[in-house]
């Protein structure tokens, strides 16, 4: 287990331990199953059903110089500052200055991840809710994720905690080992880090996933992909899936949609690729934004030249939310409009997501054309790959698939 010490973060002194300051704020009451703003978390029960042990922390905690802390795995010093190096961002930080992604800071000369052990989100999803297609279908996925994001997307479906600090909500005390031995508990095969930007909480997700991987279990990884190439190629030693949003293919949009950049995005792509991670593509189409067919169509023949066919991309079907309320939902046409240009292009599975019902939530063999998998939103009502070939006509079918 990593060094992990409550820390004042104006000096970088060691205070009071965790099991202390919960006893002198009164904070150490049972946790529980909490929903809202479509999350939750597993806490302690008094009776009845499976359940995480732990402390809950409240948002409203008294105010104390203090914090669970780690010190960050990526980052140079220039003299008392510092500077992020997990993210495109490189976030330079003075003393006591906190990152764009809100939950690193520097802590007397060293940077310190402030999400470690706290997520404020802990769920058991079906793996299809990533959406991963080509994953293990009907398999269950134990998805954790703190506050954080180093995007700021105008359109951001989880903006209650991606552009929330750690201390601004409600959070679970949840180590990687107490992640493990749950998702082990409860014979889920896999976990994901989701639901924020997984990369704000870099630290906490590669211990967790080096030791679910030394444990059998899989790791996904949900994200925007804005990440440096060395810190992904450390966490690629422990990822067996992932779904990265490709958010459009113009940098501009990038910029005035989402804050970030496309090239970093296209380069984890690139990186996946060649270190044999499974992953697969999410676009949501925003009206105005990222609904452009001929964006679409060269974005397609990126995909083509330097990933290849197989990928699956997911066109999903956008909902006025956070700051862009004032733009109507995404046309279904417009949906099968873009599905058709990628199919047409070359790409062999391409799926429409936000529409359930629709032919385009299948998963058709590439050769075929018969369905595959059949879905009803998240439920699976037929699997035809047998040892990963069709059962049809005996095509591989590109993914990760349960051995029979």
């Amino acid at each position: 287990m990593r060094n992990r010490q409550p820390l004042d973060q104006s000096t970088g002194t060691a205070l009071m331990t965790r099991k202390e300051f919960l006893k002198s704020a009164a904070l150490g009451a049972s946790a529980f199953l909490c929903a809202g703003a479509g999350y939750g978390f597993l806490g302690e029960k008094s009776s009845g059903g499976e359940s995480i042990k732990g402390n809950i922390f409240k948002a409203d905690a008294p105010k104390k110089p203090w914090k669970w802390s780690i010190e960050g795995f990526y980052y140079t010093t220039e003299g008392k500052a510092v500077r992020c190096q997990v993210c495109p961002n490189r976030c330079r930080l003075n003393p006591g200055d906190r990152s764009i992604c809100r939950s690193k800071v520097n802590i007397g000369g060293k940077l310190y991840s402030l999400a470690y052990g706290d997520p404020c989100a802990v769920h058991v999803d079906p793996i299809e809710k990533k959406p991963l297609n080509h994953f293990y279908p009907r398999s269950l996925v134990f998805s954790i994720a703190t506050t954080g994001c180093n995007f700021r997307c105008l359109n951001c479906q989880n903006w209650e905690i991606s552009q929330k600090k750690p201390e601004e909500v409600e959070h679970l005390e949840l180590f990687p080992e107490g992640v493990v031995r749950e998702a082990k508990k409860k014979k889920i095969p896999s976990i994901a880090y989701t639901y924020s930007e997984a990369i704000t909480f870099y630290e906490y997700m590669c211990d967790t996933a080096r030791l679910a991987k030394e444990a059998g279990l899989n790791n996904v990884w949900v994200s925007n992909g804005y990440i440096n190439r060395k810190p992904l190629l450390h966490l690629c030693k422990y990822l067996d899936g992932a779904n990265i949003n490709l958010k459009s293919f113009d940098n501009n949009i990038y910029r005035a949609l989402n804050g970030g950049t496309l090239q970093p995005v296209l380069n984890t792509f690139k990186t996946l690729h060649r270190e044999g991670v499974w992953f697969e593509m999410t676009t949501l189409v925003v009206p105005t934004y990222v609904d452009k067919p001929e964006m679409i169509k060269r974005m397609c023949g990126w995909i083509l030249k330097e990933l290849g066919p197989d990928y699956p991309l997911h066109f999903l079907r956008f909902f006025p939310q956070y700051k862009l309320i004032r733009l109507p939902a995404t046309p279904i046409a417009t949906l099968e409009k873009l599905r058709e240009i990628a199919l047409e292009e070359g790409i062999r599975y391409v799926y429409l997501g936000n529409v359930p019902g629709h032919k385009g939530t299948q998963t058709y063999c590439h050769n075929c054309h018969k369905v595959v998998v059949k879905r009803n939103g998240y439920l699976i009502e037929a699997l035809n790959i047998k040892n990963s070939l069709c059962g049809f006509c005996g095509t591989r079918i590109p993914g990760r698939w349960a051995e029979d």
